[in-house]
């Protein structure tokens, strides 16, 4: 794209977090040297999510916002304001202070927490998304209140950790029979019970909750849980409902449908990070990946493709296919996870998962697909290039805790 191009091709991004930071990142570090609008709804300077679950809702540090000088890349930086609606004819957004026109428009949106029916507005219940939400719980956690958790999913784990490092008494109900039930198979999450016990955690699986009054959560079996604060940790869906009635393509979970390219349904708008999915040729199927590795490593592909970096006229598209990444720190354990295992068809353990360290790898057809690594980081790192590579193993030597990863390839 030539620079009197660029100059006329103004590029809006919708979304201040990890995704819409990253894009604006990624424009100028590729070389665009036009117009570039970001667009945040929140007041705060843009920041990064995952310490809110850790280190700012404990008080070890006052925020985390992004190492970025957006004055330096002439990024017009926009906080506070909501965007309301797109017209792709006019080629022009809605926001509370009026339309925004575009050349180009990347929408990262990302996710917004799913809120428990019924509870919207009680006072003592909360989510945990934003700074703002860490900032009510700060106090909640000093006051080593009673708290109930509701969900063992990722953020469900993340914040029972720091409640219980706080000195909170900490209940965790999950409505399904163990945690993480809709990430991972049984037998890769029944040692996780442990965790909860060990952390002095009470998990009460099978427990749906039926209503919250003041100073306690009502089960739908009856009984009832002491609680001076509930926060909600039951999942996210994308936060695309102001693209109504645009036109654009959304599947039935409200993800923006993405191509291998991050190129929307519309013409002259991308998608990126949690508010999107995309096919997978790796998998063979289309992924909605709500990690922020996702979300550092899309904004690329769209740069790269808006500007058109390809070396020469006729090279071949940069097609956005990553071997998925994500992390968790709970209960004094790193897990971390790579890959997509729907549909592998072996799965091998690696080590006593009764122990501090242990993985567990997905094989199809005899090619690592997916790897969870509890404490062990080098399998993961082995792991994830052998699963780039849709490299073999020998399931028995990987099996061996003691025989590096790589020894493992057939």
């Amino acid at each position: 794209m030539s620079e009197q191009k660029q100059a006329q091709q103004r590029v809006v991004i919708v979304g201040a977090g990890m995704a819409g930071v990253q894009t604006a990142v990624a424009l100028r570090e590729q070389g665009f040297t036009g117009p570039v609008v970001l667009i945040g709804a929140e007041p705060h300077q843009p920041y990064d999510r995952p310490p809110l679950s850790k280190a700012v809702l404990l008080g070890k540090a006052e925020d985390s916002a992004f190492d970025v000088d957006f004055e330096a890349l002439s990024v017009d930086l926009r906080l506070g304001l909501d965007v309301t609606g797109l017209r792709p004819d006019d080629h022009e957004i809605d926001t509370e202070a009026g339309p925004v026109p575009y050349g180009v428009l990347v929408l990262a949106t990302g996710a917004e927490p799913v809120t428990l029916p019924g509870t919207e507005g009680v006072p003592g219940v909360h989510l945990l998304r934003t700074l703002d939400d860490a900032a009510r719980l700060k106090p909640v956690l000093e006051r080593r209140h009673d708290i109930v958790v509701v969900g063992a999913g990722w953020i469900g784990a993340e914040f029972a950790t720091a409640a219980r490092e706080a000195g909170c008494a900490v209940t965790v109900v999950e409505a399904a029979d163990r945690p993480l039930a809709g990430a991972l198979p049984a037998e890769v999450t029944a040692p996780m019970v442990r965790w909860y016990e060990e952390s002095g955690a009470e998990l009460l699986t099978h427990a749906r909750v039926d209503r919250i009054e003041p100073g306690t959560v009502v089960l739908a079996d009856g009984r009832r849980l002491p609680a001076d604060a509930v926060v909600v940790g039951i999942g996210a869906r994308p936060a695309t409902g102001w693209l109504a009635g645009s036109g654009i393509a959304l599947d039935a979970g409200g993800s923006v449908t993405a191509d291998d390219r991050l190129r929307t349904s519309l013409p002259d708008v991308y998608a990126v990070g949690d508010c999107a999915s995309f096919p997978s040729a790796r998998y063979g199927e289309r992924l909605l990946v709500h990690h922020w590795d996702n979300a550092l490593q899309g904004p690329r592909t769209v740069a790269a493709d808006i500007i058109g970096a390809a070396p020469q006229v006729d090279a071949a598209p940069q097609v956005y296919d990553p071997v998925p990444y994500f992390w968790s720190e709970q209960f004094g354990r790193f897990v971390q996870y790579a890959g997509h295992h729907t549909g592998a068809a072996e799965l091998v353990h690696r080590g006593d998962s009764a122990g501090p360290s242990w993985s567990a790898l997905w094989l199809r057809d005899g090619v690592l697909v997916a790897l969870l690594a509890v404490g062990r980081p080098r399998d993961l790192a082995q792991g994830r290039k052998l699963i780039e590579s849709g490299t073999r193993i020998d399931p028995e030597r990987a099996a061996d805790p003691s025989v590096p990863l790589k020894a493992a390839v057939l």
